[in-house]
């Protein structure tokens, strides 16, 4: 079975060492955070999902949720328990403003405790999840009343939140979309439709759900400028703001996944149920992607998340499983066989899953400090600089990070062989889990869309050429320390290559907007290393710096040195070969006619 334990010690190193997060206490932003608290909330944070989230996440697969006749659905055997204990904890209210029960902390220790409790028992977490963002867009467009309203319960718990966007026909084009709004006279609205894949759409853990869902006016043009939003509770709050009358809305059935069995994918049918309109006619797209932006930065943490666990198991199989020699020679004469951590290519693949695992964590821990210093830094300009940072960041974060999630949950797999292939192992839930995240919350592919049409060339180019200056300005700062040297000139070139192939789509995408869509994905798998390359760049100073001072755990320290290395050498040389993929444009693959790919 397997086990998983919080990356405590590599968590606190990003945001002590390279984040140096203590330094910020006091400021605007940061006035809750007391450096000498992170280490215990963190602490508690890991036991907790290891101890209560973590058991439960084999048996929640295997027995999935389940709908009832009265269209009521109820979760695993365990999770009400887990999740009462998560409220009660406080856990759902580390980042919430005070004025609704939350205790302000920075985003960048939320992201830490989300890492740990999605790795622990990833569909668990979605139900705080998805109820995170649902905060974030009352916070940013919900009225004073409103927020009154619904806030203070998201933030404790008691009620949960859900994002109702997809419809059957209307998937990632959501100007498809035909769920209709009709004004009741009293200020409300009748919803009418349909929704697919809501997760977490009905269950039996919280007092009431409330939905967020895109419809259309009467007089709604067409397109995605139609749009609207609407809060539609499961039940009517009373005039105590406690659930009161059944809303007119149900859930129609429940998916059969093929991972997430603990996380209830519903079909919801809204039939009349009353609404109210939340940040303005036809202006849902805005709201939306204040709820979208927050979710794909959090599914970019569940590929971490599945990474890590996956890698501990791995790890801790290659160090018992015994197969083989070693090339060199016994390594253990007195055994009938090595461990298999002494073959090189078993170890290929745990350093390839460790260097991208470790990677990613310092990239997401530092979007979320991004996110903090975009609405808290004490200059516009630097905070300005960060929110560039976080927009450009977004779609690498969650299109690199659930690509890392599931080709680690794979790689993993394989190096527990055909046992990894056995349910009872546990491995192959992680892959199935995984697989999911490159999916939702708009696919891997229109993530990378999004990056070169719209990242890329906002404001003129001016987030992703401040990026370029901060890690040539970096580089050069680490190019002359030894721990740093192979690492800063493997950066260097990646970076090179990032800006050819930034250069190679302004002068190509414009005149044939095709090479452009040929070219998004091996664009942002560019500056996904690049990114990831300065995360490393980052580690090996503070781990190189600790070593010098003689701080720290020095075993620790050298193996950060060891990774960086293996970045630089294994990962980071990726960047020429998909430049140059990149520039073979687009001529070929849309040159195929369309019915040639259904061959005879």
């Amino acid at each position: 079975m397997a086990e998983y334990t919080a990356p405590l010690r590599d968590t606190l190193f990003n945001l002590q060492n390279v984040l140096k997060i203590g330094d910020y206490a006091g400021k605007p932003g940061f006035e809750a955070l007391d450096a000498d608290m992170v280490e215990p909330i963190l602490t508690e944070a890991g036991r907790f999902a290891a101890e209560v989230f973590a058991p439960i996440n084999a048996s929640g697969d295997r027995q999935g949720c389940t709908r009832h006749d009265d269209g009521s659905v109820s979760v695993p055997d365990g999770f009400a328990d887990a999740y009462r204990q998560m409220c009660e904890a406080g856990w759902t209210t580390l980042t919430a403003p005070e004025a609704f029960g939350g205790q302000a902390l920075p985003h960048a220790i939320g992201v830490a405790v989300e890492e740990f409790l999605s790795a622990a028992n990833m569909s668990l977490a979605m139900y705080p999840g998805l109820t995170d963002g649902a905060i974030r867009a009352l916070l940013a467009r919900g009225s004073e009343e409103q927020q009154q309203t619904y806030l203070s319960k998201l933030v404790s718990g008691e009620w949960t939140g859900t994002m109702n966007l997809t419809e059957p026909h209307a998937g990632t084009d959501l100007g498809l979309l035909r769920t209709r709004a009709e004004p009741n006279g009293d200020g409300s609205y009748a919803i009418t439709g349909t929704k697919i894949f809501i997760s977490c759409g009905e269950h039996d853990l919280a007092g009431n759900i409330v939905h967020l869902v895109l419809a259309r006016l009467p007089d709604a043009p067409k397109g995605s400028k139609g749009i609207s939003m609407f809060i539609v509770p499961k039940f009517l709050p009373d005039e105590n703001g406690e659930a009161g009358e059944r809303n007119t809305l149900s859930c129609g059935s429940i998916e059969e996944k093929m991972g997430i069995h603990g996380s209830c994918t519903c079909v919801m049918n809204y039939d009349g149920a009353k609404g109210w309109l939340i940040g303005g006619e036809h202006k849902g797209l805005a709201a939306m992607f204040i709820m979208m932006n927050a979710a794909r930065l959090w599914v970019g943490l569940q590929g971490l998340g599945q990474a890590e666990v996956s890698y501990q198991n791995g790890a801790a199989y290659a160090l018992d499983r015994r197969q083989g020699r070693a090339l060199t020679g016994p390594a253990d004469p007195d055994q009938n066989a090595d461990l298999l951590v002494v073959h090189p290519d078993v170890r290929r693949l745990l350093m390839d899953a460790r260097t991208r695992t470790e990677g990613l964590r310092a990239l997401v821990l530092w979007s979320g400090f991004l996110s903090d210093l975009a609405h808290h830094a004490e200059s516009e300009e630097d905070r300005t600089r960060a929110d560039d940072f976080v927009q450009l960041l977004t779609p690498v974060v969650k299109a690199i990070g659930t690509d890392i999630g599931y080709d680690v949950a794979t790689q993993m797999q394989q190096v527990w062989g055909g046992h990894g292939y056995i349910a009872e192992n546990g491995m192959e839930q992680f892959v199935r889990d995984a697989r999911i995240a490159l999916i939702y919350e708009g696919a891997n592919g229109v993530q990378a869309m999004d990056l070169v049409g719209r990242k890329l060339p906002m404001n003129g180019g001016r987030a992703i050429q401040s990026f370029f200056a901060l890690v040539d300005a970096e580089i050069a700062a680490a190019g002359s320390d030894e721990a740093t040297a192979e690492i800063a000139a493997a950066l260097e070139k990646a970076n090179g290559e990032m800006k050819a192939a930034a250069m190679w789509l302004m002068q190509n995408a414009p005149e044939n907007p095709d090479n452009a869509g040929s070219a998004a994905y091996m664009t942002m798998q560019i500056l996904g290393l690049v990114a990831i390359g300065l995360m490393w760049l980052r580690m090996a100073k503070a781990a190189g710096k600790a070593l010098a001072a003689g701080e720290g755990d020095k075993a620790f320290m050298e193996a950060k040195l060891l990774c960086a290395r293996h970045f630089a050498r294994s990962h980071l040389p990726d960047a020429g070969a998909l430049r140059r993929k990149l520039e073979g444009g687009a001529d070929v693959i849309m040159a195929m006619p369309a019915e040639s790919f259904l061959r005879a």
